[in-house]
């Protein structure tokens, strides 16, 4: 029996050049591999429509995401009200087919009752009322605190009545599953690993680097505080060099990386030279302020760097804690950069992380349990 899968995606997963698209898109020839034919379904919003996908897809849809100012004050969270879409239904109406959606944004099909008898799954990327809440948290603009918050609101309540209508809900973690469990009283999470490039596996260079890296998309506010915490209470106290890399980064940042000497800010680097970076660094340091979903930057760096230097909230729940180092204050990451900078990566080190990642970020067998999950 032919097995055919709609997956609806919030972006265009291609080409795969930020963390947010790469379980989307590699998702894609590792089900073809199992045989699965695919109807993507995506919604474009400036990426445009990608020839690349037609060869891992059956078929291949493209939607408008709806503008925000029509959407900004509705009862439906906003991710989900700008991606309400009547011809993706009647696609999806024309056959029986599972449906995979790619994300609280795309799950507005489960509040039509033409659905109902269909499989219906979501792949949480993130606890979603949680993740917005922390962007309240950290964002300066009182304009974006007000609508972060607000949007926590409404998801917290949207995702609240959607726990029955889906057929299955899959995390990121076991963490974001164990939320969902406990306080939602979602009995259908489980945990599936992402889908990661199969070309990653663990390489890290053994012996030791000159220079402790701080990655990251520096135009979130979330990701732009932490690098300014860092270099305010951190990097400006160790007379170690450091490098802050990443997209477009603000002034505040410029301005007070532009105070020390010994701290270098590359704004925008490509792909290669980012990757050198990682792989160069002799402490990847990953410290975040939001605890759900999983960071791409740590998994980089596992893969492909040295030594990591995290806190509570970038590792709590992903099982991967063996892998880093964990430090809270700055003073703790002070001390671990003092201990970490002068200990060479070692092949021990490297095989530790085969241990654990390889197993757990495996693209063929998770999508062997997806099959299974949905065609069991």
């Amino acid at each position: 029996m032919e097995k055919h899968l709609h997956i609806i995606t919030l972006n265009v997963p291609w080409p795969a050049d930020y963390g947010g698209v790469f379980d989307l898109f590699y998702k894609l020839p590792a089900l073809q591999e199992q045989g699965v034919k695919i109807h993507l379904h995506c919604f474009d919003y400036g990426r445009g429509e990608q020839p690349e996908l037609n060869k891992y897809c059956a078929t291949v849809h493209y939607y408008r995401r709806k503008k925000w100012s029509t959407q900004l004050l509705a009862a439906t969270p906003y991710i989900v009200a700008t991606r309400k879409n009547q011809q993706l239904l009647n696609n999806l109406l024309k056959d029986d087919y599972p449906i995979l959606m790619e994300g609280i944004h795309c799950s507005w099909l489960l509040n039509d009752t033409r659905f109902k008898q269909r499989k219906k799954y979501v792949r949480l990327h993130n606890v979603e009322y949680d993740y917005y809440q922390h962007l309240s948290t950290t964002t300066p603009s009182l304009l974006k605190k007000w609508f972060f918050q607000y949007e926590s609101r409404l998801l917290r309540r949207y995702e609240q009545t959607i726990v029955p209508k889906a057929t299955a809900f899959w995390t990121v973690t076991p963490k974001d599953a164990e939320t969902y469990q406990r306080e939602l009283g979602c009995t259908t999470a489980s945990y599936l690993p992402l889908f990661l490039p199969p070309q990653w596996r663990v390489n890290g260079q053994t012996g030791t680097g000159d220079f402790c890296l701080y990655q990251g998309d520096l135009s979130v506010a979330m990701n732009e505080q932490v690098a300014i915490w860092l270099t305010e209470k951190v990097f400006a106290h160790i007379e170690v060099p450091f490098i802050i890399a990443g997209k477009n980064p603000g002034e505040r940042l410029q301005r007070v990386v532009s105070e020390h000497a010994h701290i270098r800010l590359v704004a925008n680097p490509g792909e290669q030279e980012m990757q050198r970076f990682i792989t160069e660094a002799q402490v990847n340091v990953l410290p975040s302020y939001s605890n759900t979903g999983i960071k791409l930057k740590l998994l980089n760096a596992l893969f492909n760097g040295r030594h990591c230097i995290v806190n509570d909230a970038t590792i709590e729940g992903t099982g991967l804690t063996a892998t880093c180092t964990v430090a809270n204050t700055a003073l703790e990451v002070q001390s671990s950069i003092d201990t970490l900078f002068k200990e060479p990566f070692t092949d021990n080190d490297l095989l530790l992380r085969r241990q654990l990642l390889e197993g757990m970020f495996h693209n063929e067998a998770n999508a062997r349990k997806l099959v299974q999950w949905i065609w069991a």
